[in-house]
């Protein structure tokens, strides 16, 4: 490739193809777009909202609304890394975050030194019942 315009139709047609990748992640029946974060030291230990003992190393999210035991995948728009997470507690608290993770699926995000990332959720599977 030569020119400086042949580069931008590449970088184009690239971001359109992650782009499209995204969308086919998170395109589901739910689907909510917004800040994730994660927590884990101060609350290791600690039991979640559903009274689980919180295991800031393994994969699970804090959610404001979904039932306990939906299992969500969240993708890093920015990334398109995902991570699949099971949702056993109540937050974030921060106002425009819509998700907190935990540290072992803030690892598998590749967020932890950002701490935050714009994300998309869609849900893998309801809790049973639902």
């Amino acid at each position: 490739m030569g020119g400086m315009k042949e580069w931008i139709l590449y970088l184009i047609s690239v971001a359109a193809v992650i782009g499209a990748i995204v969308l086919w992640q998170v395109a589901g029946p739910y689907y909510e777009v917004g800040i994730a974060s994660w927590y884990g030291p101060g609350f290791q230990g600690n039991h979640t909202a559903n009274g689980e003992i919180y295991d800031m190393n393994g994969i699970s999210a804090a959610h404001k609304s979904l039932p306990f035991g939906t299992v969500v995948r969240v993708v890093d728009l920015d990334t398109g890394r995902s991570v699949v997470v099971r949702i056993n507690d109540r937050g974030p608290f921060i106002k425009g975050r819509i998700i907190d993770l935990s540290k072992g699926a803030a690892e598998k995000l590749g967020i932890i030194d950002k701490g935050i990332a714009h994300v998309g959720l869609r849900i893998v599977r309801w809790p049973a019942g639902e």
